[in-house]
């Protein structure tokens, strides 16, 4: 049974690394490493249909058929908005009773090139709606399934998909190993940056491979606020002002009239400013130099999809100085039904407070505040920049060697995330030098990408059967 998400991620703290590596073995035999390539779904399983529906109906109602329309689109569309079935169905399952922060929704498209505070280019994870402490086999079996979900889209056969699924696991193992070997502060100060995934990457790849790498990189650092401003505002009566795109961007003025409008913007401000409350000094110094001038409802992703999620522009020296923040809605974890509510009372600080601690380098700009929605119910937000060097991975033009060292780099990387947060001694001695683990998930992958295409295809009949509604609209 998972320890509630209340519970100190080291049972034991300041025990010696003996210690520490004597609990990983001795997890073994609680849950030996080969019980995990197991999936049977329970016989009580809940219906995935309902589960989506329940999420849909806190969403905001018109924009439910756009997440339907978008989960229907493939197996790999639909897992991403499916983190709260996945978390239902790994609920019992084996684990080693070794907790750690959890993404709680590591699917591969959540790593990707991010900027750092010091604008360098770092490789991190991106999403932490679901965060919550948890299993840490829970984020590996996530991340493992997405591989072979996406594998089997390319048209890999399953001797591929195993190989990417264990290249990407034993990435995990070994990294762990590693950690559990340094210092706290070696491990804090880990990172992935462009220098140090070019050097991982480069003599792997070849020309073409390199040239794609190159370009991703170029195109990220292009991501940057100005290119956001270009794409999305326009001027109106000599103003900058986000430009409608309904119903996927919507400016405020468009949603609500004059007088609501006017009294919901002043709410938004009070968010700008108890959410800098949430800032390092420095930080809420410069985010004061910066006025609000336009806000606009944003369609995010595939399973963030009718939450409330905001762009507000901000404008500093002058209308050339822009500054782009996205106020994203955070409700409880998918996890927490199962691992026990968050030690946090508001949602957003959850979300923050995750990031912050498995991230390698957070946006300068990350906070969390609460207010009152346009229908007068109070809901919890984060906030970070939009869109700030930001590049992500397109796996269906990957050949089974780039995903699969796509795989290992993101292994990497959530082995990085988990030491921070985790007994990162105990967990690599669970693991072990042995392959025992790696096959075992891989097993478990395939059956699970099994799951999500029933689960898939369930959805797309009740759309066709006129249960649920949806829409078809471009994926973000």
């Amino acid at each position: 049974m998972a320890q509630s998400a209340t519970t100190a991620m080291r049972a034991v703290p300041h025990s010696t690394p003996k210690e520490r590596a004597g609990h990983g073995k001795e997890a073994r035999h609680r849950s030996p490493r080969s019980a995990h390539a197991v999936y049977l779904p329970s016989a009580d399983r809940p219906d995935p249909l309902a589960i989506l529906e329940a999420q849909s109906a806190a969403r905001v109602p018109e924009l439910v058929p756009i997440r339907y329309g978008r989960m229907t689109e493939s197996p790999f569309r639909f897992y991403r908005g499916a983190a709260a079935i996945m978390a239902s169905d790994l609920a019992g399952s084996p684990e080693s009773g070794i907790t750690t922060q959890l993404c709680g929704d590591a699917h591969l498209l959540n790593f990707r090139l991010l900027a750092s505070p010091e604008r360098r280019l770092m490789f991190d994870i991106n999403d932490f709606d679901e965060t919550l402490p948890g299993p840490w086999e829970w984020d590996v079996k996530r991340l493992s399934a997405s591989l072979v979900i996406a594998g089997r889209a390319n048209g890999f056969d399953e001797a591929e998909r195993a190989g990417i699924v264990s290249s990407a696991v034993r990435s995990y193992r070994e990294a762990m190993r590693g950690f559990a070997g340094m210092g706290n502060l070696d491990v804090w100060y880990a990172k992935i940056d462009a220098d140090r995934l070019e050097a991982l990457l480069a003599r792997r790849l070849d020309k073409s491979g390199r040239k794609k790498l190159t370009g991703a990189m170029a195109k990220a650092r292009r991501r940057d606020t100005l290119r956001v401003f270009e794409k999305l505002t326009e001027l109106v009566d000599g103003q900058p002002r986000i430009a409608a795109d309904p119903p996927l961007l919507v400016p405020i003025a468009d949603l609500l009239p004059d007088g609501e409008r006017s009294e919901f913007e002043q709410r938004l401000r009070r968010l700008v400013e108890h959410y800098g409350l949430t800032l390092a000094s420095d930080r809420r110094a410069l985010l004061e130099d910066y006025r609000l001038v336009d806000v606009a409802r944003k369609v995010v992703g595939v399973g963030s999809v009718g939450t409330r999620c905001w762009i507000l522009l901000l404008l500093g020296r002058d209308g050339r100085d822009p500054l782009f923040l996205q106020a994203k809605e955070a409700d409880a974890s998918v996890l927490a039904a199962h691992l026990g509510a968050s030690r946090y009372r508001n949602q957003g600080e959850r979300v923050v407070s995750g990031q912050r601690l498995m991230q390698a380098a957070s946006d300068i700009f990350l906070g969390w505040a609460r207010v009152d929605g346009i229908d007068g119910e109070q809901r919890d937000f984060y906030v970070r920049q939009l869109r700030d060097w930001k590049g992500i991975a397109m796996p269906e033009t990957m050949p089974p060697e780039q995903l699969g060292m796509f795989g290992e780099v993101c292994g990497m990387t959530l082995a990085r995330a988990h030491a921070r947060s985790g007994d990162r001694i105990a967990i690599a001695a669970y693991l072990g030098r042995s392959d025992v683990f790696d096959r075992a998930i891989a097993a478990f992958a395939e059956a699970y990408a099994d799951q999500n295409e029933r689960d898939h295809q369930a959805l797309v009949d009740a759309v066709r059967a006129g249960r649920l509604p949806a829409q078809e609209f471009p994926t973000t």
